[in-house]
């Protein structure tokens, strides 16, 4: 069907269906579309939407949402599912993160154009279809290809109320890092337009790398899962597994510690390590192993991100600090 025409207050109670959302033409004579799984409760409760491959090089959530729609039937689901594997189609076919359409990144576009290019098609018919009418958006996501990030959960940090039930809910999730972010936060994502509607969010992150790790796949499983029992849509108490880093930080990793020179870049610390202001964070080396510039901390914090492609040019991201949550 076409994206403008899906009404998801419409999804009738007691199905549970696939189908394709029709977004703009393609060249070749066909459709850009992506993929809907859908249940409809046999009673009343929250609309919870998921989504995943906004960046085309994460497989995670492309993996996990599958597997949550076989486990959720609608005679025991009390409100309504709706998840989208794949986002960023054009991306996802290419293998890129961002679409090379129109070059964007999707999520930098958020809450996008109904007459702009694809990406920011892509993005408004998800806003007014999906996320705008969700009581919570759970966004899929992981490292992709080039960078390392710890699997982890997060959240809006914050006293109000969409920051109480999203910590909340980050808590039932369970990964092994929660990654709270202060408002305002990053403009043109998923959850910032989510944010802007009222909807309270979590969103993932885990290492990726190209390929989605079976252990972060079930992370993602059995998180969403979670969140489900949390507000009561399924049977059951959460189970979430143990976290063991509870940070804070803006979550731009757009906005990064960047390589000084062109070469290989030669981490000299690990994920979540603990470091201080102008600690080494590694090296760039020249073709013949010869050290040409160094990377150090940009403050005190610890390490969230790091580069895992060796090879660099000048400005590429290598790696990001964030805080410790507040107490710990």
């Amino acid at each position: 069907m076409e994206f403008q025409a899906f009404d998801i207050s419409r999804i009738p109670s007691g199905e549970k269906r696939l189908d394709w959302l029709e977004v703009a033409s393609r060249a070749d004579g066909g459709t850009w579309r992506l993929p809907l799984l859908y249940v409809g409760g046999a009673s009343d409760g929250p609309i919870l939407v998921v989504t995943g491959a906004v960046h085309g090089d994460e497989y995670e959530g492309v993996e996990a949402i599958p597997r949550i729609y076989e486990k959720v039937e609608p005679d025991v689901l009390h409100g309504t599912l709706a998840m989208v594997p794949v986002c960023n189609m054009p991306a996802y076919e290419a293998g890129t993160r961002n679409s090379p359409i129109d070059g964007l990144n999707l999520a930098r576009v958020f809450p996008g154009d109904a007459h702009g290019t694809i990406t920011r098609r892509i993005a408004y018919w998800l806003t007014h279809k999906l996320i705008k009418h969700a009581g919570f958006f759970i966004d899929l996501h992981s490292a992709g290809v080039e960078s390392n990030i710890p699997t982890m959960i997060g959240y809006r940090h914050s006293e109000d109320e969409l920051g109480q039930k999203a910590r909340a809910a980050a808590h039932a999730f369970g990964a092994p890092v929660m990654w709270g972010h202060p408002p305002p936060g990053t403009s043109g994502r998923s959850i910032s337009t989510a944010t802007e509607f009222g909807v309270p969010w979590l969103y993932t992150e885990s290492p990726g790398g190209g390929r989605a790790a079976p252990g972060d796949v079930a992370c993602y499983i059995d998180g969403v899962l979670n969140v489900m029992k949390h507000l009561g849509m399924i049977p059951g108490e959460p189970h979430p597994q143990s976290t063991t880093h509870h940070l804070v930080g803006d979550g731009d990793l757009d906005v990064v510690i960047s390589a000084p020179a062109a070469g290989s870049f030669r981490p000299h610390v690990e994920l979540l390590d603990e470091v201080s202001v102008g600690r080494r964070l590694g090296v760039v080396e020249n073709l013949f192993g010869q050290v040409v510039d160094e990377v150090t901390a940009d403050r005190d914090g610890i390490v969230i991100l790091l580069r895992r492609l060796p090879q660099v040019n000048v400005g590429d991201g290598l790696a990001q600090i964030t805080g410790k949550y507040p107490g710990d």
